[in-house]
């Protein structure tokens, strides 16, 4: 996952060199020169422009995918493409999200302004976890966001205990032992739905309460970047992020195994 979203970013950030403006026009200059100058000087050759062309767009590409701050704005970009807010239609989810790609881009940013050396390389790879960490929250809001809008699972959960409460007096009125049985069937399969709608609203609960635990997680990131910076700490506190991130991880991991098993029983 997090190797896919690196392959990722670096394909946009070298499409990024190749397609901003600067390029464009390099490339623009270069066709227009071969047609309408193509010799200006009695020694010039035709093809000096290809020449010159290929260095500068070399230039524009190599400066485009070493300059840090622009890498950090081509990252930002696709990480807010691939968790678009936008495809999250319960409000307060799509704040959670929208906060937890600020902090994410607070955090790149931190790391950014860290002079050059062995802390700032540190903490690049202690951080490299967010990217699984962003995939696993905005998986989870998508599923609380699906749930929020699913009608027929909040229908069923208001209706089934009056339908069990019917059943259940049907069966105490009914002599006939066939009817009786299929009374005792009915009822035992409604009374395992709703147990399993139970489950999920439980499960559901609990993800909400995680997902805003985790989102406080990555602010609470940041803050400790920022003294990590201020006060140069130790290796041992610079790895603590590591394991801070790992442990959020694999709540996520965990809630959104029990989301997938209780929703294959539905």
């Amino acid at each position: 996952m997090r190797d896919d979203f690196e392959e990722h970013a670096t394909r946009a950030i070298i499409s990024y060199a190749f397609f901003r403006w600067e390029s464009a026009l390099t490339i623009g200059a270069t066709i227009l020169l071969l047609f309408f100058l193509p010799t200006p000087f009695p020694w010039w050759r035709w093809w000096y422009w290809l020449v010159l062309g290929t260095i500068f767009e070399a230039l524009i590409v190599y400066t485009s995918i070493t300059d840090e701050e622009t890498n950090r704005q081509v990252v930002a970009a696709v990480l807010r493409e691939r968790y678009r807010p936008g495809n999250i239609r319960t409000e307060k989810y799509k704040e959670q999200l929208k906060r937890a790609l600020e902090y994410r881009e607070r955090i790149e940013a931190n790391i950014a302004a860290t002079p050059p050396g062995l802390l700032r390389d540190q903490l690049y790879g202690d951080t490299r976890g967010i990217a699984d960490w962003l995939e696993h929250i905005y998986t989870v809001i998508q599923r609380l966001d699906a749930y929020e809008r699913n009608e027929i699972l909040h229908k069923d959960r208001r209706e089934i205990p009056a339908q069990i409460e019917r059943l259940q007096k049907a069966l105490d009125r009914e002599d006939d032992a066939n009817v009786q049985d299929q009374i005792q069937k009915t009822l035992s399969t409604q009374k395992g739905h709703l147990q399993e709608l139970y489950d999920l609203e439980n499960i559901m609960e609990e993800a909400q309460f995680r997902v805003e635990e985790t989102v406080s997680s990555l602010g609470t990131i940041y803050s400790q970047l920022q003294r990590i910076r201020a006060q140069k700490m130790s290796r041992s506190r610079i790895e603590h992020l590591t394991t801070d991130i790992d442990e959020q991880i694999q709540r996520l991991e965990d809630i959104l195994e029990s989301m997938n098993r209780i929703y294959g029983r539905l």
